[in-house]
């Protein structure tokens, strides 16, 4: 809903809008419902096509499975037209592995070798929840590794108001960078994965978010970094657990790190001896490896 809502507002301040993918009008998890179909005669109805007589146009399509071909396009039609939202959605996030030459020689390094901005982003839902290879990851420590003078931007966001307001700044920042989103699948519908309407409407995207439980910054001992969805398990596990000495920090953006975040955060745990990183992904596939 919140991400709907983002395209909502775009839209109507009069920026284009154009998301492709597998299964985007509907959603590959039941989702967006871009795209209403009539049961009776076949008919579709597109509700951000409606919203005013002066808004921007809203366009969604459902791609075939060539990953290579359609993210290339996108690409081409975002240096083209660079006031406008375009977007790319795997079908899940695994399947841009057979677009990576698209992301080598393009949109991590088209800037520097031809000096064309683009900011195409990349919608690849990520997560470990048992549905096997091709299936659970979206390689990001593919696209971290691609990662150098700022030439991209890589999000892992955990909330409705992350992604609501994440969208909302790729569209109206002038700064025309590739955004590439490690996008949820089973917090689409977890309970704690929630944000209220202020939220929405008065909020930034944050691109690090400190613990948000009432626990006092003096009597932790560790405080846990991590991304994704891994946060809300660490989160239900301490609470069942009743300890108050462990602060959880989500990292929202991985890339360009946020280190003025980080060093506000830190500064209410300069007491701390014990920091750790929690991640879901194998050691050698999440965002952070130690050899």
């Amino acid at each position: 809903m919140a991400e709907t809502l983002a395209y909502a507002t775009i839209a109507s301040e009069g920026t284009d809008i154009r998301l492709t993918g597998q299964d985007s009008g509907r959603g590959t998890f039941f989702h967006r419902h871009a795209v209403v179909h009539s049961q009776t005669d076949g008919a579709t109805y597109t509700p951000l096509e409606h919203l005013s007589e002066d808004q921007g146009t809203f366009q969604v399509f459902d791609s075939v499975l060539s990953e290579e071909a359609v993210v290339a396009f996108e690409y081409g039609y975002a240096t083209a037209e660079p006031t406008s939202l375009v977007l790319w959605e795997a079908q899940f996030g695994d399947f841009a592995n057979g677009a990576q030459v698209v992301f080598d020689q393009f949109l991590s390094s088209g800037e520097q070798k031809w000096g064309r901005l683009c900011g195409l982003t990349i919608l690849l839902p990520h997560g470990y929840e048992g549905q096997g290879p091709e299936h659970s990851s979206a390689r990001l420590e593919r696209f971290l590794q691609l990662c150098a003078d700022h030439n991209m931007q890589v999000c892992v966001p955990s909330t409705p108001a992350q992604v609501y307001a994440m969208l909302r700044r790729q569209s109206v920042r002038p700064l025309r960078r590739p955004l590439i989103v490690m996008t949820p699948k089973s917090l689409l519908r977890h309970p704690l994965a929630t944000s209220s309407l202020e939220e929405l409407s008065e909020g930034v995207f944050h691109n690090m978010i400190d613990e948000i439980d009432d626990i006092d910054a003096a009597a932790v001992e560790r405080v846990v970094f991590c991304s994704g969805k891994v946060y809300y398990e660490l989160l239900q596990e301490r609470r069942k657990l009743e300890l108050n000495n462990i602060a959880i920090v989500r990292v929202e953006q991985l890339y360009p790190f946020p280190h003025d975040e980080m060093d506000a955060i830190m500064a209410r745990y300069q007491h701390v001896k014990d920091f750790v990183w929690c991640q879901e992904e194998p050691q050698n596939q999440g965002a952070w490896y130690c050899s």
